[in-house]
Parts: C-alpha cells; sequence; structure tokens
C-alpha cells in the first residue's frame, strides 16, 4: 500500500472524530517507523502508543461520541417482520 493512501485513511479517520466531537485541535503524527499516533493537539503528549494504521484507525474510530446507525425504510420493515417471526 502506498505511503500516501496509509496517511489519507489515517488522517480521515481523525477527521472524522474530529466532526463526531467538534475538538478540532486533534493532531495525528508518524513515526520514522511508519506508525501513527494521535495527540490533543500538535506538541501534546501522545493519547496512544504508535500503532500500525489498522489499529490506529480502529481506536481513532472508537474515541467520541459514535455516530448513529442510519437504517432505510426497507430495513426497518425486514427487522420488524423478523421481530414478528421470532415471537411464538
Amino acid at each position: 500500500m502506498a505511503t500516501g493512501i496509509r496517511s489519507t485513511r489515517a488522517s480521515a479517520a481523525v477527521d472524522r472524530l474530529k466532526r463526531r466531537t467538534g475538538i478540532t485541535t486533534y493532531s495525528m503524527a508518524r513515526t520514522g517507523a511508519g506508525h501513527f499516533f494521535l495527540s490533543e493537539k500538535a506538541g501534546a503528549p501522545p493519547l496512544c502508543p504508535p500503532m500500525e494504521l489498522d489499529d490506529f484507525v480502529k481506536f481513532v474510530d472508537g474515541l467520541g461520541p459514535q455516530p448513529e446507525k442510519r437504517i432505510t425504510k426497507n430495513d426497518a420493515a425486514f427487522e420488524k417482520q423478523l421481530v414478528r417471526k421470532k415471537q411464538p
């Protein structure tokens, strides 16, 4: 995987965190070994140890309030049918 794609995926996760929390000072940094870490603002102590890309994205996506799961009308109707079928 190209380095630019890795950084883009990690920075996208940080951007999502900024939108969810309203805290725009979160900062991501990358080590020379290619690991990522998050801090509350540039130069602040890291909030996590340096992580591989996938672990970093999972960590960042797990912080702050989680987005509400979107559900379509069809999905809602299907879930109602499942509930009715499960009842004896």
